[in-house]
């Protein structure tokens, strides 16, 4: 049952500081109300992370691998987390089988052409940054890049890393500002794909500081969650999933 409603600014689409307060306290009830959901779907991410690590999911070709798969199933895994969001709030029965079915009827919706999006995006970047790395580092890391630490703390290996993280960040940012808060639109509304993504990308041009922010407070969350064999994931998911759709509502788009 919801516990509370969100009242949208007076202002559409203006977000505050405090927004991203309130919807994290609200993604943390949500996961303490129903944690079983949570630990569902973020623990599907944690096994897959580890089956990939297990597996070598530093070259290349696994990382090709994961880029074709694992994106096409991630929006569907954010929507389960959505969806118990979206129960709670208007008081809907909560259950596995609604839960699930919604994620299934998604389907033949908008979400399948947003995870395409996603897989093409990341079928750039990681044809791109395997470039930029060999343009850097010298052609031979196509056939694998170098496996000791050394070679990225000094010269061309360090230039790479720093070059690579810079414009990685961009392009996190820009992945980012288009599907924050389109995802959970496309939940909730009868909306084609490519309105929801622009909509997504006006939201984080006109408050950039403070979704700036909430951008770095996931990549933040999320590495440090990673750390401990990504175990952390499994708290930090599913409420930055809860509190996704919660700042979505608040936004007013």
């Amino acid at each position: 049952m919801a516990l509370q409603t969100e009242p949208h600014d007076d202002a559409h689409g203006h977000l505050a500081f405090a927004d991203l307060r309130a919807a994290l306290a609200a993604g943390w009830r949500d996961f303490r109300a129903a944690p079983q959901y949570g630990l569902f779907f973020a623990g599907i991410y944690v096994i897959a992370g580890l089956v990939l690590t297990q597996l070598g999911a530093g070259l290349f070709t696994w990382t090709l691998t994961m880029s074709l798969g694992f994106p096409l199933v991630a929006p569907f895994l954010a929507v389960g987390l959505y969806e118990v969001s979206r129960r709670r709030q208007s008081g809907e029965p909560l259950t596995f089988s609604n839960v699930l079915g919604v994620v299934w009827q998604e389907r033949t919706r908008q979400i399948p052409w947003a995870g395409a999006v996603i897989v093409i995006y990341f079928l750039f970047w990681s044809f791109f940054a395997h470039m930029l790395f060999a343009l850097i580092m010298g052609p031979s890391v196509l056939s694998g890049p170098p496996g000791d630490l050394a070679s990225y703390l000094s010269g061309r290996g360090l230039t790479a890393l720093l070059v690579e993280l810079g414009v990685g960040a961009l392009w996190a940012f820009l992945l980012f500002a288009l599907t924050v808060v389109s995802l959970p639109m496309l939940l909730e509304r009868e909306i084609d794909f490519v309105t929801a993504m622009l909509r997504s990308l006006a939201l984080v041009r006109d408050n950039p500081v403070v979704m700036l922010a909430w951008a770095a407070l996931i990549g933040t969350s999320l590495f440090l969650a990673m750390l401990p064999w990504f175990l952390g994931l499994l708290v930090v998911l599913p409420v930055l999933g809860h509190a996704s759709w919660h700042l979505y509502r608040r936004s007013g788009v």
